[in-house]
């Protein structure tokens, strides 16, 4: 089957599993058609997937991902000389590391807003619907929602990555508090904690709470490279820590902060 071919057929599967949108009409330009097959899982509740559907998704996925280009994490070149940080700026689905992590929500489903272009959505939709159903099974056994600054470990499934980490930030409503520091530098310890005891030797962050949450970027940069380094200072297991970023803001603040560490 095409790479055109499995779109179509994921998409009429999907319209078939949720019967609100089997009147939509399927765009006949392969961007349009991608666009709906993002917000149509985007939006799928967390139910196991027939096992045709999933192979047909992972063969798709994955073809989408290698054409987008894979970057290999183990390649680049840290900042300062004998250093165990890294900076890269690009998509953090295309990096083929241990671990990434996820900014998530306290609900740990991903988001549900179809299409949006947060990393919560990228990342599932690029993981695939396995990716939401693990998070559900995860947080039933739980039975509460995730507290900000814990963290969660699931398979990476589609992603060029092993694993993925599911951190809650603090979202800033009103001025910035201690207890804001706090919370997103435990996201931060967390997550390196629990690549510790999941030898998991590289792990990449995204930028967590300075999208929709909004943490002023400069200070969750400070917080971000300032616990990291405090953990790799007691901790020699996880040898590579990537910051991820997006912005050219985020990128000429993380290269000050990490051109300064010792």
């Amino acid at each position: 089957m095409t790479q055109d071919g499995m779109r179509i057929y994921l998409i009429e599967e999907l319209m078939k599993e949720m019967p609100e949108y089997r009147n939509l009409k399927i765009p006949d330009n392969t961007e349009g058609q991608k666009r709906l097959l993002c917000s149509l899982m985007n939006i799928r509740p967390p139910v196991p997937a027939a096992p045709g559907f999933l192979k047909v998704q992972d063969a798709y996925l994955s073809r989408e991902i290698e054409q987008g280009g894979i970057v290999d994490g183990s390649l680049f070149q840290p900042v300062r000389l004998n250093s165990r940080m890294y900076l890269w700026k690009g998509d953090i689905t295309r990096l083929r590391t241990d671990a990434i992590v996820n900014a998530a929500n306290s609900a740990m489903l991903g988001c549900f807003l179809p299409g949006h272009t947060c990393i919560d959505n990228v990342i599932h939709t690029f993981a695939g619907v396995q990716l939401r159903l693990k998070c559900h099974e995860i947080m039933k056994a739980q039975g509460h929602e995730e507290p900000v600054g814990a963290a969660k470990i699931t398979p990476g499934y589609n992603l060029p990555c092993r694993y993925v980490l599911h951190t809650v930030g603090p979202a800033i409503s009103g001025p910035l508090s201690e207890q804001d520091c706090e919370q997103l530098a435990g996201c931060y310890y967390s997550c390196l904690e629990l690549a510790a005891q999941n030898n998991i030797k590289s792990i990449a962050f995204c930028c967590i709470s300075t999208g929709v949450f909004q943490f002023p970027q400069d200070e969750a940069a400070r917080i971000a490279v300032n616990t990291v380094a405090g953990f790799l200072e007691q901790n020699d297991s996880v040898r590579q820590v990537i910051f991820n970023v997006f912005t050219d803001k985020d990128y000429m603040l993380y290269r000050e902060l990490l051109e300064r560490q010792e």
